[in-house]
């Protein structure tokens, strides 16, 4: 048999030995190196200043086209919320009465018909605007940030701006995703790797030293594999050994985000697959907290296993969501009582995204985690602000829940979101039993107190 050489052939071998060359040479140089050292050389902000002009011309052309095509798809629209001043039922009960017949709260009878009109119109407003489901979608843009179209058929607007969206789509997928698929194989490589070797060392500071320095170096590559842009603030709050880090939940990038400008002790589920591969790598460097799934609903043992963790000032401060799942960047909601229950300080923390670069809501009945982390992957950026808000300490009197609904006010107030009291769990199940109890009883605690009233006069 002949063999016949291809000079062609070894042309392309060399050509593309040339460009992975070139390719790892220049992550190593612009990204894994100033992601070790912890400096940045500004191109990601620069990034992010020629996006937000690019989108501020986009948006002149869409309403521009749209004016002149007289077309109300495209034009700004938000998703604040109007606030509406709080009445009880009484109140409205009483204001519904008062438009018919009966003038007279106190007047008899007790019960009218007139008062189904209020839990009528109420349960029509929740079906109408439910301030909870809407809180498990894609938060919603005033503009269109070049990403997807703004509803599933293609609108037409210039060619400029179709140009210009071909133009992002092969920037972000050929050249974004790559680089950062790339960076997060590093980062989760020498993760496991290094912290695996760290894991044989004795315990003491050395090992506590390394185990620290090699988390913020693995997590700040990953942090760049999302190309995201974060802007800490009052870092003088920032947690502290024995402490509770709890902060509110948009995505499992939240940890992330975090981690890359402190240590901390993660509190999770034992997985298994490549997560629990990082899972087992992770607890031989470092004090974490994993639960079987079975210990997870036991409350007692995870009490326990928190407050020996924080009882220790040696270790790393634990880091906690409370929601108990992600919600949409617009709201936080109720915060589970179990670890404001311990007694230990809690440091708040308030992280907020900007919708405008990418959408960070991880919605898990919709996309798994695969496809979700393309996504994110595939955006233009992520960037976000986080605030660490003045430690916190249970006061004398408060029991857990007051305690929780504190520190949530405390989060929402200073990321600009909407404090409800809704339990995030209401996201994959129906409204519990003691909610409609609680309506019912402050009804009928009114007609009561009514009759009490007339009996006193």
């Amino acid at each position: 048999m002949e063999l016949f050489f291809n000079p062609f052939d070894s042309l392309l071998c060399i050509l593309l030995g040339i460009s992975f060359t070139v390719w790892f040479t220049l992550l190593l140089v612009f990204i894994i190196v100033p992601a070790i050292l912890g400096v940045s050389f500004g191109i990601r902000r620069l990034y992010m200043k020629s996006l937000l002009k690019i989108f501020e011309w986009a948006t002149l052309r869409i309403e521009r086209g749209a004016k002149e095509r007289n077309h109300p798809l495209y034009k700004p629209y938000s998703n604040a919320i109007i606030a509406k001043e709080d009445t009880s039922l009484e109140e409205e009960i009483k204001e519904i009465r008062q438009s018919g017949s009966n003038k007279d709260l106190a007047s008899p009878p007790e019960f009218e018909m007139s008062d189904i009109f209020y839990f009528a119109r109420r349960g029509v407003e929740s079906i109408m605007d439910d301030e909870v489901t809407k809180r498990f979608t894609a938060e919603e843009l005033e503009t269109w940030n070049l990403l997807t179209r703004s509803n599933n058929n293609f609108q037409y607007i210039s060619l400029r701006l179709t140009v210009l969206w071909g133009l992002g789509v092969v920037i972000r997928y050929g050249l974004l995703l790559p680089l950062r698929v790339t960076l997060a194989f590093t980062g989760v490589g020498l993760l496991v790797f290094l912290t695996s070797v760290i894991g044989l060392l004795p315990n003491g500071r050395l090992k506590s030293i390394l185990s620290e320095k090699v988390h913020l170096m693995c997590y700040r590559i990953c942090v760049r594999a999302l190309t995201a842009i974060i802007t800490y603030h009052d870092s003088e709050n920032k947690p502290k050994n024995g402490g509770i880090c709890v902060a509110n939940h948009t995505s499992p990038i939240d940890v992330i985000i975090l981690a890359s400008d402190g240590c901390y002790a993660m509190v999770g589920q034992i997985h298994g697959g490549l997560m629990g591969v990082i899972q087992r790598s992770m607890v031989k460097a470092c004090p974490h907290i994993w639960f079987e799934r079975s210990e997870v609903k036991d409350r007692h043992l995870v009490a326990k296993r928190l407050s020996d963790h924080v009882e220790d000032k040696s270790k790393l401060p634990i880091l906690i969501f409370p929601e108990g799942t992600c919600i949409n960047n617009t709201s936080v909601m109720m915060f589970k009582k179990g670890s404001f229950e311990i007694g230990s300080t809690v440091y708040p923390v308030a992280i907020k995204y900007d919708p405008r670069f990418g959408d960070a809501f991880w919605n898990s009945s919709k996309f798994g985690m695969v496809n979700y982390l393309l996504r994110m992957m595939s955006s233009w950026a992520i960037v976000c602000s986080v605030w660490y808000l003045p430690p916190m300490s249970r006061e004398e009197g408060e029991d857990a829940v007051q305690f929780a609904n504190r520190v949530k006010a405390a989060i929402a107030r200073q990321g600009g979101l909407v404090d409800l009291l809704w339990d995030g769990g209401l996201k994959r199940a129906k409204v519990k039993d003691t909610f409609k109890e609680e309506q019912q009883k402050l009804y009928s605690k009114m007609l009561v107190g009514t009759q009490e009233d007339r009996s006193r006069s």
